[in-house]
């Protein structure tokens, strides 16, 4: 049975970008119904004795998977999001990556403005994502439970949650001013090095 994971962090240390209301609702209620729907589906099939990461590969794009894919990849999602957070802290992104960065997007600030684009332009509810891919970072974004761990030449390192459960209660409509925050303030660098040094 899978289980809803802990939260990285205490409910309250992302405010005032990310409210404690949000996180109890979006960890709380959302993620955890994913979890639950994921139990139910997978008993008595195969997938049941499978890592939540092999029950993603096994069930991506096979139709008559697919509610099992998107509650799956939702759970896999939101604990990655979860990572890709830190309270508030003057972290900045570590040597390696700062190369990358000036390399593939021209600099810092660039790269902010590429992502806050693309996290802008995922029409609907979704993900936007700094991934590594054959040595270059990229950004990408995903419609609802999709997720760029499905690419197997892909390496996610950072995501941002852009459904409107994510902000609205802190932000209403303004996913801008969401994306923004969550930039500026709340971006896990030693949490994307990691996985950038794992590829």
């Amino acid at each position: 049975m899978f289980e809803l994971p802990t939260l990285p962090f205490d409910k309250t240390s992302l405010s005032p970008y990310i409210s404690a209301e949000t996180l109890s609702f979006h960890h709380e209620k959302h993620q955890q119904a994913y979890v639950d729907n994921l139990n139910r589906l997978v008993q008595n099939t195969p997938f049941v004795s499978l890592s939540l990461e092999d029950i993603i590969f096994k069930t991506h794009n096979i139709e008559e998977h697919k509610a099992i894919f998107n509650n799956a990849a939702q759970v896999w999602n939101h604990t990655f999001y979860w990572h890709s957070l830190t309270p508030p802290t003057l972290f900045s992104p570590p040597g390696t990556l700062t190369d990358l960065l000036e390399k593939d997007f021209g600099g810092y600030e660039s790269f902010l403005e590429a992502f806050k684009k693309a996290a802008l332009a995922q029409f609907g509810s979704g993900w936007a994502w700094l991934v590594l891919e054959d040595g270059h970072l990229k950004i990408v974004k995903t419609s609802n439970a999709e997720t760029p761990l499905t690419d197997k030449n892909v390496t996610p390192l950072l995501t941002c949650d852009v459904w409107e459960h994510a902000y609205y209660l802190d932000y209403q409509n303004r996913r801008g001013d969401y994306v923004q925050a969550f930039l500026e303030n709340l971006l896990n660098w030693p949490f994307a090095e990691h996985n950038a040094q794992r590829s």
